[in-house]
């Protein structure tokens, strides 16, 4: 065990306050943040605490591992309490890293007891602040990391069945598949992938670039193991593909972020991983276009597409520069100018354009899905819905041409601050906000895009539309003219504020565009049942 105890008298008996504090950023730029300090463990209670966690550790026989790990420390682990966006910094000295789910079964028992309030951290990639320990009552918490709980409990070939534990990375799990040359494939993949947990996906109800081809996790879990607030262990883990007995229990978890239980093993149906595999980058002048080549798609490549993405010209933009090669002439908000950005353009010969689609294919025969796209290609050129396109038949520039999209969102942030929105809205009209935002801003900064930047991208298929928002410091302003507009716009559209992402801290007090007070109340209804005592990640999604 691993207990720190430097500066606990200055640290005790904190009770919670808010503020605003601004911090330095990794470009030198003050940073405004939400930053709480919370209850901390009372000083005579401390120890016992911890001698109690540890017991659990050692009493543990269920794995032949060594025990879980407690990381104590008084002056705060800021890789557990901080968000992956910067906005959200909690101030929680105790981290508990358990191994086995009868561990985490004690802790929570305990903690319910107690009245400790637990926080459950995958890969800590979310977005809007579901993992971080905000607590707003004058109560201790910890942080309940599930980073060794990374086991694969067994994958059955014959009906594709992968039983793992929860805090199994995305990508060690795709890994995993083809270092014993399986021919399998996750059924979501994000960019975020090389951080992200299962369990952390499927708590968030995460999508992917995928979702066409597979669906969402709705359509691929099979069953989960669950904690439940007072320590009872759900498990409703079965390999098989039908079992209509009752309530879907395990669904209930999907989109819950951690409020409802803390989700342990996963059981999921693995899709084969096809030998074909191509890529097709287009480059489109309207969005309109754009819906066209959606259609005509599904239609040519209905049976073998597997992903359908779109960016516009300022993301382009954004991920050259990163890129480095070719040097072009650019024109952004219906203003042109003559100056000159070094791009990795050589895909369309310096020519740039307003949107770009990213189309993949995956399917069993190789020459037969190669005559599908150049087929495809033809008519989209000659029914002059594209301008000009790339198509990649082998791995390496299938990667290269995915760069593009999937370098967006780390790129954003050599930007400054990031107001990042994960939103749904009807395809007809999924880029017009975009437009809107953009004018909106531009008219309040009259049109210096040097200080505020919109950004489009996202997953088509799906009718999910990354819209971010870059400024050089956080800018309070900004954020007012953004919310609540935003969520107004989408109310009216019957959109929805949160695609994939959750909801978390960041949109708790937007959750009624969305969801009516009946399905709110009732939320509330299924939380104050679970979790009589709050324990579980309160004050996400909503208050109580």
């Amino acid at each position: 065990m691993n207990v720190k105890a430097l500066r606990t008298s200055l640290l005790l008996n904190r009770f919670l306050t808010k503020k605003n504090i601004f911090t330095i950023n990794n470009n030198n730029q003050l940073l405004k943040k939400r930053f709480y300090q919370i209850t901390l463990f009372n000083n005579d209670k401390i120890e016992n605490h911890l001698k109690s966690f540890e017991q659990i550790f050692q009493e543990d026989t269920s794995t032949t591992k060594k025990g879980g790990e407690i990381l104590y420390n008084p002056e705060i682990d800021k890789s557990y309490n901080k968000d992956w966006t910067g906005q959200f910094e909690g101030h929680s000295p105790l981290i508990l890293r358990p191994r086995t789910t009868e561990q985490v079964s004690k802790i929570v028992k305990y903690c319910y007891n107690n009245n400790i309030v637990i926080i459950p951290q995958g890969g800590n990639t979310n977005l809007c602040g579901a993992s971080i320990p905000l607590d707003q009552e004058i109560r201790p918490q910890l942080i309940l990391s599930l980073n060794l709980m990374n086991e694969i409990i067994s994958f059955n070939k014959e009906n594709a069945t992968l039983i793992c534990q929860s805090g199994c990375i995305l990508e060690q799990l795709n890994k995993y598949f083809l270092e014993n040359n399986l021919s399998f494939q996750m059924p979501l993949d994000l960019a975020a992938k090389g951080t992200c947990q299962i369990g952390g996906n499927i708590a968030t109800g995460a999508g992917g670039i995928r979702y066409i081809r597979f669906g969402s996790l709705h359509a691929n879990l099979l069953g989960l193991e669950c904690i439940l607030p007072n320590g009872d262990i759900l498990n409703t883990i079965k390999e098989i593909r039908k079992d209509n007995t009752g309530y879907h229990l395990s669904h209930l978890f999907i989109g819950s972020e951690g409020t409802l239980g803390i989700i342990t093993k996963v059981a999921l149906k693995i899709p084969l991983k096809l030998k074909a595999n191509n890529v097709m980058l287009l480059g489109v002048n309207s969005f309109h276009q754009v819906k066209e080549i959606i259609q005509l798609a599904k239609l040519e490549l209905g049976e073998i597409i597997s992903a359908i993405e779109f960016f516009d010209s300022q993301c382009m933009e954004l991920v050259s520069e990163s890129i480095h090669h070719t040097t072009i002439h650019h024109t952004t908000n219906n203003n042109t100018n003559n100056n000159t950005t070094t791009h990795n353009n050589e895909l369309f010969n310096g020519e740039k354009y307003n949107f770009y689609m990213v189309l993949e294919t995956q399917g069993s025969n190789q020459i037969h899905d190669e005559e599908k796209l150049n087929n495809f290609f033809e008519k989209v050129l000659s029914n002059n819905l594209a301008e000009d396109g790339n198509l990649a038949f082998d791995e390496t520039q299938a990667l290269h041409l995915w760069k593009y999209r999937e370098s967006i969102s780390e790129n954003l942030k050599r930007r400054g601050h990031v107001y990042k929105y994960d939103i749904s809205l009807p395809l007809q009209n999924m880029y017009d906000i975009v437009i809107e935002m953009r004018n909106r801003l531009n008219q309040h900064f009259n049109n210096n895009t040097n200080l505020v930047e919109v950004y489009g991208y996202g997953h088509l298929a799906d009718e999910n539309l990354h819209l971010n928002i870059t400024s050089s410091k956080y800018d309070e302003k900004v954020k007012e003219l953004i919310e609540p507009f935003i969520y107004e716009y989408i109310n009216k559209c019957n959109g929805s504020i949160s695609a994939e992402h959750g909801i978390g801290l960041l949109k708790k007090d937007y959750l009624k565009y969305s969801q009516s007070n009946v399905a709110i109340n009732l939320m509330k209804s299924m939380k104050k049942m679970l979790d009589p005592k709050n324990i579980m990640n309160p004050n996400k999604i909503f208050d109580l």
